[in-house]
């Protein structure tokens, strides 16, 4: 037995996704990009635990900061040492003029501080009461701290927001209607 079908070609295929005017957010787009490099004071300390002033400034003078050239630095202190707030700040005063960017931390700190300020960057005048998706999947590890912040900065001018995909999301934010309007 044959099966036969027709196609109605006045048909057209209509993309629900595109015409639900759904806008997509890929946090990737603000993942920091760039080399990290990490400054340890325990290396410039006596014993690894002692600072000494006068030892501690003529190693700074005598450091190549060229190495951190146009590079995001953690600045940190990984031995168990009490460290004097001036000897940070004097390390700053150094990496500044030839870095990209310094933070008091870790790597991990660096790397939350920059997502941070690249979002903050978003203009959230774009989004004005748009529908907006937050994308989910994707191939660099954005932490959960990035989604809440983009929620923050988001919530107060978009209609809704959403998790997810355009084709499958999860209702996060849905702006109050107002009856009578």
């Amino acid at each position: 037995m044959l099966f036969s079908y027709t196609v109605n070609m006045s048909e057209t295929i209509i993309n629900k996704v595109a015409e639900s005017g759904l806008i997509s957010l890929d946090l990737e787009n603000y993942y920091p990009k760039g080399e990290v490099i990490v400054f340890d004071l325990k290396d410039y300390l006596f014993m690894g635990l002692i600072l000494k002033e006068k030892d501690f400034r003529e190693a700074l003078k005598n450091t190549d900061w060229e190495k951190y050239r146009d590079k995001y630095t953690a600045l940190t202190c990984t031995a168990d040492a009490i460290v004097p707030m001036w000897a940070y700040m004097l390390v700053v005063s150094y990496l500044q003029p030839v870095v990209k960017d310094v933070i008091v931390g870790d790597e991990k700190e660096l790397h939350r501080t920059l997502f941070l300020k690249n979002i903050a960057q978003i203009k959230t005048e774009e989004f004005a009461d748009k529908r907006i998706v937050i994308k989910g999947c994707g191939e660099l590890p954005v932490g959960e701290f990035a989604y809440a912040e983009i929620t923050k900065l988001l919530r107060p001018v978009v209609k809704s927001i959403m998790y997810g995909e355009p084709c499958s999301t999860v209702p996060v934010y849905k702006a109050a209607t107002v009856k009578g309007a």
